[in-house]
Order: C-alpha cells, then structure tokens, then sequence
C-alpha cells in the first residue's frame, strides 16, 4: 500500500551517507532523485521506500513526535547489521536490537542524524 516514506533533512548530504549506507545492506539503492529530494529503493513489486528532502517550504526540518518508520528486515542477522551501520553513521540508539514481546517480533530502534526515530525488524518463528 505504501510506495514510499519521506522524512525531512537539514543536511542533504548527510542524509544521503546515512542512507545510501543503509540501502546498500538491503540491496537496493537510489530510485530517485531530483533537487532536494532523494528516494532509495526499488519500483519493482510491492516494495516501499523512503526518502529524504529538505523541506519544500524552505523551513527546518523538525522530528514528528510519534512517527516511525520501520524497516523490514530478511532475518535477524540483517536487523542486527543495518542497526550497526545506522550507528556507524551518525545513528543513536534509541533501543537496541533483540526480540519484543513474545510474538516474534525482532527490533532495533534508531534515530538517523537529523533525529528522525527508525526501527529495523522481521518476525522469527515462536518457540
């Protein structure tokens, strides 16, 4: 249902580090990009993305007090690795990665440098 996630940057280039660094675990990269907006993803399938743009207003970016945008992970190894590279560059912790609740739900939570809160996930099997 979703194509894509836009969430809002003071710092183009740093967002797309951040990013680009991330898409590159998921095998994916740039899908789009024009100006001040920068989309990664696939157009291919169902697959959603996410972009970043510095607001069309011309005013700062500014964190939306509870919003998330949760990644979709393959497996657990992969929840763990796109959590340490969030946190290789420029992330902080906002959680860190292991199972919530016991419905195999698998997370890491974290912010991206301008403060936008993520998390990172994938269902394992209950034991």
């Amino acid at each position: 249902m979703i194509g894509y996630v836009t969430l809002g940057t003071n710092d183009l280039p740093r967002a797309a580090a951040f990013y680009d660094a991330i898409a590159a675990e998921m095998g994916v990269g740039r899908m789009m990009e024009e100006g001040e907006f920068i989309a990664w993803g696939t157009w291919e399938g169902d697959a959603s993305g996410i972009a970043v743009t510095k607001p069309f207003d011309g005013n700062p970016a500014s964190v939306g007090n509870g919003t998330m945008v949760a990644i979709l992970a393959k497996d657990e190894a992969q929840v763990k690795a796109i959590y340490d590279i969030a946190m290789a560059n420029g992330g902080s912790d906002e959680g860190p990665v292991g199972p919530r609740g016991d419905d195999g739900f698998y997370a890491g939570y974290f912010r991206d440098p301008d403060g936008n809160k993520l998390n990172v996930f994938c269902m394992i099997p209950k034991e």
